[in-house]
């Protein structure tokens, strides 16, 4: 294939995961909710059935052109299955209410969910197989977890966490043994439901949240542990946090990717990544919800000069969820830019 044949998504995603040019930067709009718009239901309505979020992100897939189908619904669906409170909004994402865990002794008895027996984890599975019946191979289908250092936020509040992360390291691996061995379940579920990959949500892990030598005790060992039992390829994100300090750590957990954030230098991260980490972000989604066209233009014409050259870039947002309020028409602005900008050989350098 010639490097100026048109390529279907997934041949553009892989090509840039091997480090290398593909026809055009590959982009990612990781629109969760704004399927629901474009069907004209509640987000509450919109999650509740698995065949409208397929119709949703395969509608969404069809305007903007771009490479992935997101097979996430929303952060607390999985400590909803824990027993948690899930808390719909009418313009943003859900969010959870009541942890699970009341008490850090409740650790000691805790249990991973069974997956079969969760609708709200059923219904995912049913979506990512749904979404895997309407493209095939065609568009890489993302699957999404939250990390075992990272969920207990949900699961417990995080004040609670960053106590017992301080003071009890026996509860906290306890919490972290049951924690990873619904991760690894959880993903290798979704991979059999038709997932290409999965993405590693891991927020606290990034040194915006605890410093490097805490991760290196803690969120370090337990992705070293968790990525390596997933059956399938993953990329980890740090949900708007800076990770350029622990890039070389990252790269040694067996990822092949790493979220960005809008805080950190594009260019530096692309260069500390070359060649072991893809690179996806790292367009401000918060920004975003008040671009025009042309600042939408501009900001893509500076990620894609940053990062693009050379492949092992993916153009993105940096939180890993497009917000709401984010107009359809911006989203059509950078999926124009990046069929205008993104070609190679780049028209764009840094």
């Amino acid at each position: 294939m010639s490097e100026r044949e048109p390529m279907t998504a997934m041949q553009r995603v892989l090509t840039a995961l091997s480090h290398q040019e593909p026809d055009r930067v590959p982009f990612f709009l990781l629109n969760a909710l704004h399927g629901a718009r474009a069907l004209g239901l509640s987000i509450r309505d919109y999650f509740a059935a698995a065949e409208t979020v397929v119709e949703g992100q395969v509608r969404m897939q069809a305007r903007y052109g771009h490479d992935c189908l997101f097979g996430f619904f929303y952060a607390p669906v999985e400590v909803e299955a824990w027993g948690g409170e899930v808390v719909f909004v009418p313009d943003g994402p859900p969010n959870s209410g009541e942890p699970p865990i009341r008490k850090a002794e409740e650790i000691r008895a805790l249990a991973p969910p069974r997956i079969d027996e969760h609708p709200c984890l059923t219904r995912v599975l049913a979506a990512i197989a749904g979404m895997k019946a309407r493209v095939g191979d065609t568009v890489p289908i993302i699957g999404v977890v939250v990390s075992p250092f990272s969920v207990p936020v949900m699961q417990m509040g995080f004040e609670a966490y960053l106590q017992l992360l301080a003071a009890d390291r026996t509860l906290f691996d306890r919490l972290m043994a049951v924690n990873e061995a619904f991760c690894v379940a959880w993903a290798d579920a979704q991979l059999r439901a038709g997932a290409t990959t999965i993405c590693y949500f891991d927020p606290v892990s990034s040194p915006t949240i605890v410093p490097r030598d805490l991760y290196l005790e803690t969120g370090y060992p337990v992705a070293c542990r968790t990525l390596k039992q997933i059956k399938g390829p993953t990329a980890t994100h740090f949900a708007s946090g800076r990770c350029l300090s622990i890039v070389d750590d990252v790269a040694l957990t067996g990822t092949g990717a790493v979220g960005v954030s809008a805080d950190e230098d594009l260019a530096e991260l692309k260069d500390t990544c070359r060649g072991r980490l893809t690179v996806i972000g790292n367009l401000n989604g918060i920004a975003m919800r008040r671009w025009d066209a042309a600042q939408a233009e501009t900001a893509v014409k500076a990620a894609i000069s940053a990062a693009g050259a050379g492949g092992g870039f993916v153009l993105s947002d940096n939180h890993g969820e497009i917000p709401w309020q984010v107009p359809e028409t911006v989203l059509d602005a950078v999926a124009e830019a990046v069929r205008q900008w993104g070609r190679y050989p780049l028209a764009v350098s840094s």
